[in-house]
């Protein structure tokens, strides 16, 4: 636990971020203080990115273990070569491509990087974000701004200041709200230090797309059970994302796997137990006669709108007291490849097969 401070909430226009809010907020991170900004994937919570003590209190007011490095965010890309040494053209092609957006590059860092930003890693990930708050905030500071989401560790990532507010009222200086998060999750992670690159995180940009410019492009997905690892990108521990109840991915075809979910919960509920479903929206007719909690996150067909809603949808349905919950595998075609590893990382590896 950390001391608890006032925080502050400043409502910020997010498409025309008022000057005056922006230079009080900057004011902030060049003090070495914490401010929670909406981006657009999720709401990040800021700190200097070249102040080691300021990243420091990142962690504390997180509970962030130390192995799990923070992205630096920059509004210029000539803030890349302050933060990182070497830079390939792939990240540069790469930043043509996709800044300012929901893509990180791994790089080599220079000593100006404080080493608890990347858990003590010779690497940096850094990435502009495309939201007119974020960037305003980055470039009055002066500075690149080191943020992870702005959430309590392991919970699921706030889309909202209201979601900032239950995890870390309290324990950081200010708050920007900007209302509700475009992307709903977080940067994909690529990482450029190796040969050939890796995709380290699935994000909100789809391998197909990053593939288009790094053909050459590989995908290792990583769940790391423990943190006693510096990792080489967030968002790579097995529990990550997680609600305050146990959830179960159920994966198979669409039928089978929507009939395994009914007996999952119907036997639950025959010991007593409450049961939430995070249901897609075509699922949740086949489901409204069992005595289960239901929050609908959209239909499987548009995934931009489920990963908008998804960890809204986590939040919401921990809420309604139940002890556990079920949620259909959204498949790995596009974006439904990030919103199936968030639920993995939530369900901590917990999935079942439909017919096995």
């Amino acid at each position: 636990m950390t001391d608890r401070i006032q925080t502050r909430v400043l409502t910020v226009d997010p498409a025309v971020p008022e000057p005056q809010i922006i230079a009080e907020a900057a004011a902030v991170i060049r003090a070495g203080g914490l401010v929670a900004f909406p981006t657009e994937t999720v709401y990040g919570l800021g700190a200097s990115a070249l102040d080691e003590q300021a990243v420091a209190r990142i962690f504390h007011a997180k509970e962030r273990p130390a192995t799990d490095p923070i992205i630096a965010h920059i509004a210029d890309l000539r803030q890349l070569d302050v933060l990182a040494r070497d830079v390939p053209l792939a990240a540069h092609a790469l930043a043509r491509r996709f800044w300012p957006g929901p893509l990180t590059l791994v790089v080599l860092r220079r000593p100006i990087v404080p080493a608890n930003l990347s858990a003590g890693r010779a690497t940096v990930a850094v990435r502009m974000p495309a939201h007119p708050v974020a960037l305003a905030l980055i470039a009055a500071s002066g500075v690149p701004i080191a943020a992870p989401s702005a959430n309590r560790f392991s919970r699921p990532s706030p889309t909202t200041a209201a979601h900032v507010l239950d995890d870390l009222d309290g324990r950081i200086d200010l708050v920007l709200d900007g209302g509700s998060t475009h992307i709903g999750v977080e940067s994909s992670v690529v990482d450029l230090t190796v040969d050939p690159p890796v995709l380290l995180r699935p994000g909100g940009v789809t391998i197909t797309a990053l593939r288009q410019v790094l053909p050459e492009l590989t995908f290792a997905p990583r769940y790391v059970a423990t943190d006693g690892e510096a990792l080489p990108a967030p968002g790579m521990l097995l529990r990550h994302y997680a609600p305050n109840a146990p959830l179960t991915v159920v994966a198979g075809d669409h039928a089978a796997a929507l009939a395994r979910i009914r007996t999952e919960a119907q036997a639950a509920i025959n010991t007593g137990l409450r049961v939430g479903v995070l249901a897609f929206d075509e699922d949740a007719p086949a489901l409204t006669d069992l005595p289960v909690r239901i929050v609908q996150m959209g239909p499987a067909a548009n995934p931009e709108v489920v990963a908008q809603r998804l960890f809204a949808a986590l939040r919401a349905i921990e809420q309604t007291g139940v002890d556990l919950i079920l949620a259909r595998d959204p498949g790995q075609e596009g974006l439904s490849l990030t919103i199936r590893d968030r639920l993995v990382r939530a369900a901590e590896g917990r999935i079942i097969v439909a017919g096995q």
